[in-house]
Parts: structure tokens; sequence; C-alpha cells
């Protein structure tokens, strides 16, 4: 792992507490881009966003980010990959629920307004931490402040009515959890789409977060070998061989059908 690849896992083998959550989306995003991000210059539209707020309170926080920037959720094409990079929400004003919710804590933590980010299945909203009742946000609903009752309706409206609601879904999660969604997504919409290319750096940098399942490194060798690095990929396989005992016979015979193509 190169490049932006290297310093995304230097940020996040750190303290979890300590990850820098902008820099490493922006880390993500920089893979996207043949020339790469100017990661300095875009942290600092960030600080621009921050600045423009009138006071660093929650209410004026939600009115300066939804009301008068208009950032607010991509309905016509949502999955476009675009909405999965930091910088084009920024400049677009229009993300999915998870990379919206990751810019409005970074514009929150700028201004001293604590916002945590909850990773609701198939919804990602936040909540302010200060003093008061709990309150959640719907970056994508434009900035909707929702209630508990509001939070359950929404996963409702998302994961159809009859789907079992737990409190737990509410729980806030941290940066790795939001980073690893991030990627999941990309993972997502990248297979959809056949971008080998793509899927790989993708897949990289997952495996780069902690906590990330060992049977991963199984689909970044698939990844690899569909690229021709049969080489690569095999070895990722017995490597990951003796790891997983129980995965073994299946892995060592995947990594000896992929030397055999390097003849």
């Amino acid at each position: 792992m190169e490049g932006s690849g290297a310093r995304f896992a230097e940020l996040v083998q750190g303290p979890e507490s300590s990850v820098p959550l902008d820099r490493a989306a922006l880390l993500i995003a920089d893979h996207a881009y043949p020339g790469g991000l100017d990661v300095e210059a875009e942290l600092a539209r960030i600080d621009e966003l921050a600045g423009g707020c009138p006071e660093p309170t929650f209410e004026s926080w939600r009115h300066h980010m939804f009301d008068v920037l208009g950032f607010r959720g991509s309905v016509s094409d949502y999955y476009d990959p675009a909405n999965s990079f930091l910088n084009e929400v920024v400049t677009r004003r229009q993300g999915l629920p998870i990379t919206l919710s990751v810019l409005g804590m970074e514009v929150g933590r700028r201004l001293g307004v604590p916002l945590l980010a909850v990773g609701m299945p198939g919804h990602f909203l936040l909540q302010h931490a200060g003093p008061g009742p709990r309150r959640w946000v719907d970056p994508f609903a434009g900035g909707r402040v929702l209630d508990r009752a509001g939070c359950e309706e929404r996963f409702r409206v998302v994961n159809g009515a009859n789907t079992p609601f737990l409190e737990a879904y509410l729980d806030p999660v941290g940066p790795h959890a939001v980073l690893g969604r991030m990627l999941a997504n990309l993972k997502s919409i990248y297979t959809a789409r056949g971008d080998v290319e793509s899927l790989a750096w993708v897949v990289s940098l997952r495996l780069a977060l902690p906590g990330t399942p060992l049977a991963e490194r199984r689909d970044l060798a698939r990844v690899l070998g569909s690229k021709g690095q049969f080489r690569d990929a095999a070895e990722i396989l017995e490597e990951l061989a003796g790891a997983v005992p129980d995965d073994a016979p299946s892995l060592r015979q995947e990594s000896t059908a992929l030397r055999a193509r390097m003849n």
C-alpha cells in the first residue's frame, strides 16, 4: 500500500478516539482521482463552511448547513460513487446519509457543537450530544430534527414497516465503523458496476481498518486475480490459509489455480 493508502492506514491504526474523520474520508476520496486530491485544500474548504456559521450553537449549525447552504440527500442518482466522496459533497451540497453526516460532524466539531454518528441500519443519522433532550438530525432529509419516535419512523420507511426496531440501533458509532461503512457502500457500488480497478483500492482500504474480518482478504485476492495479478492474489490466499485453518483447503486450492494461470 502506497501514497494515500499508506497515509489512511497510518491514521486508522492509532487510537480510534484520535482518528481525524475528515482527513481519513478525504484520503478515501483521493483514490478516485488520477491526479489525487489536495487534501489540505479540501480541509480548508470545510473550515470555510464552519467559518460561515453565525453562532457556535446546534440551532445555528443546523440552520447554516441545511437551510442556508442547502445540504441534502442525493435522490436522482443515489448510487453515484461521488456521493461517497467528502470533497464532492462539499462541492455539490448533496450526498449519501453517511457522507452528509461526516461533513455535518466535522463542521460541528470546528464550531464546538458536539455531534455523534448513529449508524442505524439502512440510514445514517447524527445525534446532538449537548445538554437537553436527545435530538437527532437526518442530514439526508435536509437536516430534519427527529425525536426518538421520529428515528423509529425513519427506520421503518427505509427497512419496512414490520422490521423490528432495536434501541441499540441508536447507539453512537466511532470513526472505524463510519469509515468501514463508507467503504462498504463503495464496495457494493463498484461491484455492481464491475469496476475492478476501483474495487481493488476499496477492499485494500477496508483491510487497513482494525476489526475488518480476515475473510475479506479473499475478496481482495479475487479482485487482484481478475486484474491478472495472479502471484499477488495467490500469496494473499496462502497467507489467509494459515490464519483460517477451517477454510485452508479451499483457499489453497484457489491459490493453486491462480498460480497455474501464471504459466
